[in-house]
């Protein structure tokens, strides 16, 4: 399985911000679309992003600071990110390996999607569903 393979099922829309934005409207942003984080832009291009971990560390030094922060100074900069045509495999590598729960997809430097751990996790098991399914078929069927 792909990484376009997921995207295809649940969709390419990615929420991005401005490195300009406060933090509090990240929070707000997150809070209406109902997801963990998003990207950071600039020109187009992606070069950082703000996850709910990135807000924590920053609520945890004072909120007041929420509303004054901006984007570019509590977004994580090394950004990672994987390709449309990597395997779910090399996908769950570079999460663990780089301790991430989201990981734009881009392409020719753009972004055309995001995939969540989550994500990550329903495709192996429906994978894993589907195969189980198979072979109960091939075991009844040489009965």
């Amino acid at each position: 399985m792909r990484i376009s393979d997921i995207l295809r099922s649940k969709g390419s829309d990615v929420v991005t911000i401005g490195p300009d934005r406060t933090v509090l409207e990240v929070v707000r942003t997150l809070v209406a679309y109902n997801i963990g984080a998003t990207v950071v832009e600039e020109d187009g291009r992606p070069i950082g992003i703000l996850s709910e971990r990135d807000i924590l560390r920053l609520a945890a030094s004072g909120p007041e600071h929420l509303a004054t922060t901006r984007v570019a100074d509590a977004m994580t900069h090394e950004l990672v990110t994987s390709k449309p045509t990597d395997d779910l495999k090399h996908a769950m590598n570079l999460m663990t390996t780089h301790r991430v729960r989201h990981l734009p997809v881009c392409r020719h430097g753009r972004v055309v999607g995001i995939v969540s751990i989550g994500d990550v996790v329903n495709a192996l098991r429906t994978a894993s569903e589907e195969t189980n399914r198979h072979l109960r078929e091939y075991i009844s069927g040489a009965v």
